[in-house]
């Protein structure tokens, strides 16, 4: 039986930065994990190696779209696919080692199996129990399926599945017109699939300011992805490898069937508690089935504490880490700290989009007087060269103070453009702040501070 100031269950974003920054503020620390490798389902079946085939497929889009406009002529590359899952697979193993190397470096201990808490200040992993000042619950999420559909990643995948099809199918079907449905949607529609997504709401990507939400729905039309909205569906049947997605549309509740080879249900995630033992030890747990915290990630138990997708919040990586290093900072005595209103949020489509704050609806809803400046990347000198013009930049400052409440983006490069707005915010930075910093010339970026300008007098190149 070891002994430690922290043991964090989970080596997920949240799990394994946690406990990298514990190390760092001397504290004794361990990280459970039942899989073979770290980094959670975020580095072995989700952000990383989507991040690999979406570029591996866009690298093909730009070659059968773009090279010859350039002067890049020869033959269009032909999908490899098993290559192209050993290239996705060589990018999990280089960062999931990575971890491995860093919890060497910080002396963060891996307990190698599935954790319980059998009482506070104790975690059973296999048949050893350690004791531990504090336990950080980091157990992440799973994917959430719906009634009358049964994943069996083979015909009827979740992400993960998804992710190792054994071939590129001919007509693939995604449940749920979200973040994931939609990037796996683009991959495989840039590999010569049929896509068409299903969505139970009358838009796409629910929650996203409405404006970004149509430009990006038409903008994927363009690229070949089909839409049904307000439909629910009922049921899939698989019979002989292929599937009959049955939905009925809310407007007039007429039922309809679509075949497919491949159905991608990405409804969205749930916590993932299992196995902890938590309603035994009386941890409070709500109706949605996230863990229960104070404004410290405290649980109802003293010295449990949880952060990531097993509490309130948006499910994202960059959410986990911060409060990962937020807890561990408390726990060192320092005063951790979250800023749940600067969280970006991120889409790695082709155009990619992005957003920070507060959209457009609810600045209305809150009535708040706000105003709006924006700018195309038809503008923009750099996006015109690299066939990137589409999309624009959206800022939305308040109207008496200019200081910056939102901001959202649809075009190049924009899960990296939207950070110069996230910094602004931090700092409670007004428009005209971003407008008055030099930005180097040509770069996407320069259409920042063009919506930043035309929060003001108008920018310069529109």
């Amino acid at each position: 039986m070891s002994a430690y100031d922290v043991i964090i269950i989970g080596s997920g974003p949240g799990g394994y930065v946690c406990a990298i920054r514990c190390a760092q503020l001397g504290l004794k620390t361990a990280v459970v994990e039942g899989r073979d490798t770290l980094g959670g389902t975020c580095l072995n079946v989700g952000c990383i190696p989507s991040k690999a085939l979406l570029h591996a497929s866009h690298m093909l889009h730009e070659a059968e779209h773009n090279f010859a406009a350039m002067g890049l002529k020869g033959k269009t590359p032909s999908v490899d696919w098993k290559q192209m899952l050993s290239y996705k697979t060589e990018t999990i193993g280089q960062n999931t080692k990575g971890i491995e190397f860093l919890f060497k470096k910080n002396k963060v201990d891996w307990l190698k199996g599935w954790g319980s808490i059998p009482e506070a200040g104790k975690v059973k992993v296999g048949d050893e129990t350690h004791d531990a000042k504090h336990i950080i619950i980091a157990s992440g999420s799973e994917v959430s399926t719906l009634p009358g559909v049964e994943i069996d990643e083979k015909t009827v995948v979740s992400s993960t599945g998804a992710l190792e099809l054994s071939k590129v199918p001919n007509k693939l079907v995604v449940i749920g017109a979200g973040v994931i449905g939609l990037e796996l949607g683009s991959v495989y529609k840039r590999l010569g699939a049929e896509v068409k997504v299903i969505e139970f709401l009358d838009a796409i990507t629910p929650g996203m300011d409405a404006e970004i939400a149509k430009t990006f729905q038409r903008t994927l039309k363009k690229q070949g992805l089909e839409f049904q909205l307000g439909a629910a569906v009922q049921s899939v049947d698989t019979k002989g490898g292929k599937a009959k997605v049955t939905y009925k549309l809310r407007k007039d509740d007429s039922e309809h069937v679509e075949d497919a080879d491949i159905v991608l249900v990405a409804t969205g995630r749930r916590p993932f508690t299992d196995g902890l033992g938590l309603e035994a030890l009386g941890v409070g747990i709500s109706e949605r089935g996230q863990i229960k915290t104070d404004g410290h990630y405290a649980t109802s138990v003293k010295g449990i504490y949880a952060i990531g997708d097993c509490i309130d919040g948006p499910m994202l990586a960059h959410k986990a880490e911060d409060e990962g290093m937020a807890i561990a900072e408390i726990l060192a005595g320092q005063k951790g700290h979250v800023s749940y209103g600067v969280i970006p949020g991120v889409i790695y489509t082709h155009p990619e989009v992005a957003n920070v704050g507060a959209t457009e609806e609810q600045l209305k809803e809150a009535g708040t007087a706000y105003k709006v400046g924006k700018f195309s990347f038809m503008g923009n000198g750099r996006a015109k060269a690299n066939f990137a013009g589409d999309g624009f930049v959206k800022i939305l400052a308040d109207k008496s103070t200019d200081r910056i409440l939102g901001a959202h983006i649809i075009g190049p490069m924009a899960g990296d453009l939207i950070h110069e707005i996230c910094v602004a915010m931090e700092f409670g930075a007004a428009a005209e702040d971003l407008a008055r910093t030099c930005h180097a010339h040509p770069t996407y970026s320069e259409a920042v501070r063009e919506a930043a300008l035309a929060c003001g007098d108008g920018p310069i190149h529109s």
